[in-house]
């Protein structure tokens, strides 16, 4: 072996050397990072299971104490005799955690669980039309229908009249707004239907699929995964285009009916996937109503708000208005209409695997509807004006997306 030979064998094997090693490290990180994440994965299923079981949401308790009010005359309700006395209704998954908002779920209806109130209100037993008188609800001529749907309600039994019990229990009910505006909406089919009640707790309908589109990721996991990979992810996980189409217009519908309704219009605060759901035959369910806040609420609450700058005027995730520097109050006007952030919704939503030849036309009408505005700003269209402007683009939209979909089982 010559001098030069054996000058740079040593010099190969240290380089084979130091790359064999490399790989080992890189493999052992791999497998370390892949076992890490697999334990991250199982802890948080064994808390999800966990998290079902009933007395997280000291779910005994709180039926204990609705029971016992049942059982001495306090309340009543259509669901009082399957949950105290056949016991054939029971919570099953519990939903939340926190003390003041105990939240269930059965097998079949969703329900939610609260520490049962001081049921002293109303005082006396009373006839239908006095409980309307007493309620104040019907002092407006346009509540009349409204009336009539909550005296429905409080009949648990069906029997024509509104027991004390039973008038207690609605009181109840209606000191939570998402009862209200459940009640308000589920004629329109847009919300889970009311099945029952008993004192505070009240069962609606199942909604088989939710959130409305994406991946709900474990908080450490959503950490480190960047938001335009989320947005793609979240589009992996959504129904076929026609049914999306079939969802969206069920969106639209809701925007629709909270526009200028028979009870007054209705802003949609919040329009995270998670506030919705769809059924199994693709109709969309808004599941979580304290996301809708009547307009003239909205306001009220505007209107009592002290501001330094815009950031302070904010209600919920989606609405705010602008401050007012000069009096340092937040100004009345309604934020951008519920159809611009619907679409703005929808535009991710329905432009991912749209047919061919329908792409362009459809993105254009989702930016001419994301681009309407609101009631304030100095621009601002007058109202007749942006009404037949929202009206005119809402019709497109639905025309648009029907013709696509008139056609399929998915209609």
């Amino acid at each position: 072996m010559s001098v030069m030979a054996r000058a740079l064998f040593p010099r190969a094997w240290v380089r084979k050397s130091f790359y064999f090693q490399a790989r080992i490290s890189f493999v052992r990180v791999k497998y370390l990072f892949l076992t890490w994440l697999a334990v991250l994965v199982g802890s948080w299923v064994l808390y999800g299971q966990y998290s079902t079981y009933t007395e997280l949401c000291r779910g005994h308790e709180c039926k204990a104490a609705i029971c016992d009010k049942y059982k001495r005359g306090v309340i009543d309700g259509s669901a009082c005799i399957s949950l105290c006395d056949k016991e054939t209704l029971y919570m099953g998954r519990c939903l939340s955690t926190l003390p003041n908002n105990q939240l269930g779920e059965e097998p079949e209806p969703r329900g939610r669980e609260a520490l049962p109130p001081v049921f002293d209100k109303p005082t006396r037993g009373t006839s239908v039309e006095k409980f309307r008188e007493m309620s104040k609800l019907g002092e407006q001529a346009n509540l009349a229908s409204l009336v009539s749907q909550l005296l429905i309600v409080a009949d648990g039994n069906k029997d024509g009249r509104v027991s004390l019990p039973e008038a207690r229990s609605t009181w109840a009910l209606l000191q939570m707004d998402e009862v209200l505006l459940g009640i308000l909406l589920q004629d329109h089919g847009h919300t889970p239907r009311l099945l029952g009640f008993c004192g505070d707790l009240y069962m609606t309908e199942a909604v088989a699929y939710g959130p409305l589109y994406g991946l709900a990721l474990p908080w450490p996991l959503a950490a480190w995964v960047p938001g335009g990979m989320q947005r793609s992810m979240d589009q992996w996980f959504t129904p076929s285009w026609p049914r999306k189409a079939k969802i969206a217009m069920g969106l639209l519908e809701l925007v629709e009916d909270l526009f200028h309704g028979p009870y007054g219009s209705f802003l949609i605060c919040d329009l995270a996937a998670a506030r919705f759901g769809y059924t199994e035959r693709h109709e969309l369910r808004l599941t979580d109503v304290r996301a809708v806040v009547a307009e003239d609420a909205f306001r009220r609450a505007m209107r009592d708000r002290h501001c330094q700058v815009d950031g302070d005027c904010t209600f919920g995730t989606d609405c705010g208005t602008t401050c007012d520097a000069a009096g340092g109050r937040c100004r009345e006007d309604p934020p951008r209409p519920n159809l611009a952030k619907a679409c703005s919704v929808l535009k991710d939503y329905l432009l991912w695997g749209v047919p061919a030849g329908l792409g362009e036309e459809l993105e254009r009408q989702l930016v001419a509807c994301m681009a309407l505005g609101g009631g304030g700003g100095h621009c601002a269209a007058a109202p007749g004006q942006m009404n037949m402007e929202h009206s005119l683009i809402l019709n497109n939209l639905k025309a648009l997306l029907w013709r696509q979909i008139s056609h399929t089982k998915d209609s």
